[in-house]
């Protein structure tokens, strides 16, 4: 699709694109006032590298956690270029070749190709709809098998954006202990919640049960993806997360992969996060308001990200209605297939798109539901 997309801009035709999710490229006005004056300080003229980052750095990160009630320890931070590769950290310390992790689906598609980089093995757990996304608990038992090592929780998920509940935590966390599991918690997206909800779980950088591995970084906290900075924090039982901090620093200082520059910057960008924050929300909660003008399709129940998963009648096809909706109307939407889910009935869009594309693009899209209905 994004082939015939390319073909279609190169003569000359117009594309709505409903995809983009890359906040450098949707418009938004935090990024007028960018960031280079926290980034020119004398110390960055200076190499003196850190495995796990600069101190500085993992406190400032230490301090946005605490802001939220969790206690994470500065010494268990570990800062990478960036969430693929700290979980390719992850995968490396917990995992040998042929080994396992437990992931959820639908979810994005970038761990299939990480899993297959480091020889590691993805074993699906369902998530289902009824109102809302919950969690199988009962089918993610049945698929733990002796070369599992791990089970993966997106919270917010992407694209469903449905965060893990209080009793999905419990249930995961005492599947966890029984089976001798790590928890690897990716995220980037918790800070943007559609509204309050007292039974979901905020992070899971306070879990002290298992073994514990929390992924976040700007890319999305901050929507400043081009600065390439992102941590993970271990935590869980004090001699089992002190092993694996250790383990993860000689990693670490295998590539120092963080430039001085961003980690000196990082306690400022922290500091000013609110501003930001709200220009990105209030984007998804206008572009969530335009999805109710639908028709001939649906958004499911969004709790949280930057994307929603439309609906659409299943006599259509999500792949062939993406493609039809592209080639005859210019507007590119992804088929649900893409992030795992399988029933065909659905396609997802971008919640962070300029606003009048968004609108733009899901009348085209309702229309031509109606047409292909008649």
């Amino acid at each position: 699709m994004l082939d015939m997309a390319e073909r279609l801009r190169a003569a000359g035709s117009p594309v709505l694109d409903l995809t983009e999710t890359n906040p450098t490229r949707c418009g938004f006005r935090y990024l007028a006032a960018a960031p280079e004056s926290a980034l020119a300080q004398p110390a960055a003229r200076v190499y003196d590298p850190h495995p796990c980052g600069l101190l500085s750095a993992r406190a400032a990160i230490a301090e946005y956690y605490g802001a939220q009630g969790m206690q994470v320890n500065p010494a268990r931070l570990v800062l990478t270029a960036g969430t693929s590769e700290g979980y390719s950290h992850i995968l490396r310390l917990l995992c040998n070749p042929g080994d396992a992790i437990l992931v959820p689906s639908p979810s994005y598609p970038l761990l299939d190709l990480l899993a297959r980089l480091n020889d590691v093995r993805l074993i699906p757990y369902p998530l289902h709809y009824d109102d809302r996304w919950w969690l199988d608990v009962d089918a993610l038992r049945a698929a733990v098998d002796e070369t599992c090592r791990a089970i993966v929780v997106i919270n917010p998920n992407n694209p469903t954006g449905s965060y893990i509940k209080q009793s999905e935590r419990a249930a995961l966390v005492a599947l966890a202990q029984e089976r001798n599991l790590a928890i690897i918690a990716d995220e980037v997206f918790c800070d943007y919640a559609v509204h309050a909800d007292a039974d979901r779980v905020g992070s899971f950088a306070d879990e002290t049960r298992v073994l514990t591995f929390v992924l976040n970084g700007v890319s999305k906290m901050l929507g400043l993806p081009q600065m390439k900075l992102a941590w993970l924090a271990v935590n869980g039982p004090e001699a089992s997360a002190d092993a694996a901090r250790d383990c993860l620093e000689v990693l670490a200082d295998t590539y120092l992969s963080v430039g001085t520059p961003v980690q000196l910057a990082l306690p400022a960008w922290l500091a000013g996060r609110a501003a930001t924050q709200a220009e990105i929300r209030n984007r998804v909660a206008a572009n969530l308001t335009a999805t109710r003008t639908l028709r001939h399709a649906s958004c499911l129940n969004v709790e949280g990200g930057w994307s929603a998963v439309l609906r659409i009648p299943r006599t259509h096809g999500d792949v062939d209605f993406a493609c039809d909706l592209l080639a005859r109307d210019g507007v590119l939407v992804d088929p649900g297939t893409l992030f795992g889910l399988v029933a065909g009935g659905y396609v997802v869009v971008s919640l962070i798109a300029p606003p009048d594309r968004v609108a733009q693009g899901l009348q085209r899209l309702d229309a031509r539901l109606a047409a292909n209905v008649t």
